[in-house]
Formats: C-alpha cells, sequence, structure tokens
C-alpha cells in the first residue's frame, strides 16, 4: 500500500504539532460525549459547584481530577478551560489492511477506518495528539515484503506526533527500523532508557519530545523493553538497556520541574502486567512521580477503561492500553480549568 491507496479513498487531516524544544542525543472514569458545547458558555460557578459541574460534563460517574495547574500555564492562553485529546495505539503488528473473513476480529481495523475516524476527531477537536506504544513492525506479510515502509509512510500520513519502539520494531535489525524512519517519517522515537550513542539509532531515538498546546505544554517519554530473550544481541545493534524506573523518574522530573510541562505522558513497551517479577506498567507506576499518564503495549491487553493506580506520592495516573492490530483507538481527553485549578480526565475506547 503506498501513499495513493489510502489519499485516493480518504483525505487525511495530518495535523503534526508544533516542537517546543527537541533534546539531543480503581476509580471509574467517566465517558466523554461531546463535552464541548459547554466550554463555550462560560457559565459562573464556585470552586465546588464548577468542580462537580465538570465532573458530570465529562461523563456521567466523574472524570477523575488528576491535579492541579500552574498559573504559569496559562500566561498564553484567555481561555477559562484547555481541553487536550490524546489519540492512541499500541502493537498494530504491520495490520494496514482490516481482519480478513474467518478471523474473530473480521473487518475490523486497518489504517483507512483509522484515518477515517482520526479525521473525524480531528474536525470536532482542536488540540489533539496522536501517539503509538511500540510493535509497528512484523504480524503481516507487508513487513517481510516490504521491510517496514508501508507501516512507517502509513503513520506519518495518518499524522501521528510520536512513537516509542517495542521489541518487533527490531525484527530487521536496528539498521532498518532507522532507515526507514529517516527515510519516511517526520515525527520523532522516543525511548528514555535506550542509550543509542554510537548506534545506527543516533539521531533517530530521542529521550523525549515536548508539545504546546493552546498554552499547554505536553511532555512525552518513551521506555523500552528489557531485550533479553526478546531481541537478538545482534538485532539490538549495540544498543544499551537502562533502569526504567531510574531513567522514568528523572526524564519526568526534567519534564515537569525544568520544562515546566503540565502533562507528562509516558509511551512504554513494558507490558501492563508482566509474570516474573518483571517491570511492567502496573509496577511501574507506583515507583515514580510527575507521570500523568501510561500508554502501554507489548502485552496486547484490551482495557475497557483507564487503569487508575497510584504514584510513589500516592497521587492518581492513569494506565491505559487498546489491545492490538489497531483495531481499537485510544482516546482520553484531559481538561485543564482555570477556576478550579485542576486537571480532569476522561477515556474511551473507540472501536475501529
Amino acid at each position: 500500500m503506498d501513499e495513493r491507496d489510502i489519499n485516493d479513498q480518504l483525505p487525511v487531516t495530518s495535523r503534526q504539532s508544533p516542537v517546543v524544544s527537541r533534546p539531543s542525543g480503581g476509580e471509574t472514569l467517566g465517558v466523554v460525549d461531546r463535552p464541548s458545547e459547554w466550554l463555550s458558555g462560560r457559565p459562573t460557578f464556585g470552586t465546588n459547584s464548577r468542580r462537580e459541574f465538570l465532573r458530570k460534563a465529562l461523563g456521567v460517574g466523574g472524570a477523575l481530577a488528576l491535579g492541579t495547574w500552574s498559573r504559569e500555564s496559562w500566561a498564553e492562553t484567555a481561555e477559562e478551560s484547555v481541553r487536550i485529546t490524546i489519540l492512541h495505539t499500541n502493537d498494530t503488528h504491520s495490520r494496514l489492511d482490516p481482519f480478513p473473513e474467518g478471523d474473530r476480529n473480521a473487518g475490523r481495523g486497518g489504517v483507512i477506518s483509522r484515518a477515517r475516524l482520526l479525521s473525524q476527531i480531528r474536525a470536532q477537536e482542536e488540540n489533539v495528539l496522536l501517539l503509538d506504544a511500540g510493535d509497528v513492525f512484523q504480524g503481516t506479510p507487508y513487513f517481510n515484503l516490504f521491510q517496514g515502509e508501508p507501516e512507517i509512510r502509513a503513520m506519518q500520513l495518518l499524522g501521528y506526533d510520536a512513537i516509542t519502539m517495542g521489541n518487533h520494531d527490531f525484527d530487521g535489525g536496528a539498521d532498518l527500523f532507522a532507515r526507514q524512519v529517516r527515510q519516511r517519517a517526520k515525527f520523532p522515537v522516543l525511548v528514555a532508557n535506550y542509550a543509542v550513542d554510537g548506534t545506527t539509532l543516533a539521531g533517530t531515538v530521542q529521550p523525549y519530545q515536548i508539545f504546546k498546546k493552546a498554552g499547554v505544554r505536553v511532555g512525552v517519554f518513551g521506555l523500552g523493553i528489557a531485550p533479553e530473550g526478546l531481541i537478538p544481541e545482534k538485532l539490538f545493534g549495540g544498543v544499551r538497556y537502562l533502569d526504567p524506573v531510574k531513567i522514568a523518574n528523572e526524564t519526568a522530573a526534567r519534564l515537569r520541574t525544568d520544562e515546566r510541562c503540565s502533562l507528562v505522558i509516558c509511551l512504554s513497551h513494558l507490558g501492563y502486567r508482566m509474570d516474573g517479577g518483571q517491570i511492567s506498567d502496573l509496577t511501574l507506576a507506583p515507583q515514580i512521580r510527575n507521570v500523568d499518564l501510561i500508554i502501554g503495549g507489548h502485552t496486547h491487553t484490551f482495557l475497557p477503561k483507564p487503569t487508575v493506580a497510584k504514584n510513589a506520592d500516592g497521587q492518581p495516573m492513569l494506565i491505559n492500553q487498546v489491545g492490538f492490530g489497531g483495531i481499537n483507538l485510544g482516546r482520553l481527553d484531559f481538561t485543564f480549568d482555570r477556576v478550579t485549578k485542576q486537571v480532569f480526565s476522561a477515556g474511551q475506547v473507540l472501536p475501529v
């Protein structure tokens, strides 16, 4: 499949987000149902009343209040509330077409359906980021025949803002992945705990990226899985694996404190839950600070709603993962409210 296949069937709105800086080297979430109508009216509330109003507007059952938004974050906007929509996929595994007849997921997925859904959301929402949690490669003959070219081309056309790497993204070797991304992608590849200096991934992989949306600084960083037993040494290409807990804390602190990010997102390919004492999203969360959302991959976990975990300070954070093969699109809406000085979130899974 080439660019014309997608463009001929659907006009894809590809909104790459502006880059602000590029470094070197158990509670129920409400379902969002077009809450934009109440944003324009700007009703006047006391703090407690407005907090309750926002919870109801973001979904019956209440949106989760994640924390506070600093005064500095409002410097570049006069809006009373700002909503940022995070869309995400994981483990798409070269699934460019819908699943075939006879498969339990027959008719679902495919980049054309995903493009249509993305275009609809982008037409409704102004502040959107599209992210992927790894394993773009391997799973259909597209990869075997074309060595990752159509997958990366499709992600570029779909307007991905950033991705991380999964273990299967090394199936053709680090050299192949680096070459495809350099030639065909404008989005950054984020893996903070892979030391890539002196390898072919240097200049392609970076630890984090900062995006600005309506005056809100959003920091995104990535975490890759340990290669032992998953990635042959010759395919790993001399990359060094670093402790994800230590790196996550260091990177998130930098994004929150030094870079003044109001929303910090981790793209993780560690897995939602792992056996044998391996680090996973569920065991990472209580050991880290300054992260609001973990978008996960690797375990192909279908979560009907984001998991609410507690971080090292006992504060709530979100973990989400939406299966595999591109059959779902994850959506989380973060509303930054000037009156209550809080950040509210609501999430849903959108079938593709």
